[in-house]
């Protein structure tokens, strides 16, 4: 999709409900600046679209076109659905599975900061 995993939760936020340019960027723990360059790729796309508040003139509220809310299904379905060969695995290997990424977890989270990802 070529999101990135930012701008997909963006969208994914978006798909519960339109926000302000402030709600996206204190939802994305973000400056407001920062919010109006994702939001301005997103608009390039045409995920999203800005209208005018209906309470104040000089704010806007993003919303999702057709395409941003297929686009956000389809990055919640990525997010939250786990791969098919995962859901193949026995309970034994789904087991050493989880074992295998609490480790890479506590090893990375344990790392100094200069390590981490």
């Amino acid at each position: 999709m070529d999101l990135g995993p930012g701008h997909a939760e963006q969208l994914i936020n978006l798909s519960r409900a339109p926000m302000t340019m402030r709600e996206i960027a204190q939802a994305a723990a973000v400056d407001p600046s920062a919010a109006t360059v994702a939001v301005d790729r997103l608009e390039r796309r045409g995920l999203v679209r800005r209208e005018s508040h209906p309470d104040d003139k000089r704010r806007k509220v993003v919303h999702l076109t057709d395409l941003g809310r297929q686009t956000a299904a389809a990055a919640e379905r990525l997010l939250t659905e786990p791969p098919r060969a995962f859901t193949e695995l026995d309970a034994d290997d789904l087991a050493a599975l989880a074992r295998i990424f609490t480790t890479l977890n506590s090893a990375a989270d344990s790392a100094p900061a200069a390590e981490r990802p």
